[in-house]
């Protein structure tokens, strides 16, 4: 499989006063094209910060990362914005929708800000919203949506302008076991659908039914 992100080697310690503490601990993996990956461990294991590296969120303070086959790692911060819009998608635990807008205008305010012609944004919120199985739930309000409809208009979203990679931090971790399973299911189906990359946070180990690959973080470090 083809590679879409490389990380090499890489490090993150954050500076607490005159403490260091090191939150990923020479850490090297890839992301391939069409997978699912899953990264597991319990809290304070360094999984999320991990994520942000890997979303060009935080810098590392050392080790090098590539997305597809360029060097982001030593990107000034203002060049890094480019690479996230060009590159990912996001899907959090607590569904970041505005609550003010509908499931449709949700979506549509992201296609907005990809600069998508203004003709063609309407119908394409509403196939997104229909890949997600919410065709129904078009007008109503994130207050109106149950966990599981937020997370998948969130999940939307992220599939806006069909970005190659997916990273998702404990998207179930507000949904019940089956709706967490079907979330899973939906994020599998654009990884093999579309031949994109999917990239999943969460303390929940039956994520590894629809992983490819399983890597088990502890300590800021890979267990082997």
């Amino acid at each position: 499989m083809c590679k879409i992100l490389e990380m090499t080697d890489v490090t993150k310690v954050y500076h607490e006063g005159s403490v260091d503490v090191t939150a990923v601990d020479s850490v090297t993996l890839d992301l391939r094209k069409g997978e699912v990956l899953l990264l597991i461990g319990p809290s304070g294991s360094g999984k999320t910060t991990l994520l942000s590296m890997m979303g060009c969120i935080l810098h590392p303070t050392k080790g090098e990362i590539k997305v597809d086959g360029g060097l982001v790692s030593n990107l000034l911060e203002d060049e890094l914005p480019k690479i996230r819009k060009r590159y990912f998608g996001f899907v959090f635990q607590a569904f970041n929708l505005f609550p003010s807008l509908t499931a449709l205008e949700n979506i549509e305010i992201c296609l907005r800000l990809k600069h998508w012609k203004k003709e063609k944004i309407r119908s394409e919120a509403l196939t997104l919203l229909d890949r997600v199985g919410l065709h129904d739930r078009t007008h109503f309000h994130p207050c109106d949506l149950s966990g599981g409809e937020k997370q998948r208009v969130a999940f939307a979203r992220a599939m806006v302008g069909d970005p190659p990679i997916i990273l998702a931090d404990e998207p179930t971790a507000n949904l019940d076991s089956k709706r967490g399973m079907e979330l899973l299911g939906l994020l599998k189906q654009y990884a093999k659908e579309f031949g994109r990359s999917v990239a999943v946070v969460s303390h929940d180990v039956k994520a590894e039914a629809v992983a490819d690959r399983t890597i088990v973080l502890e300590d800021g470090r890979i267990k082997t």
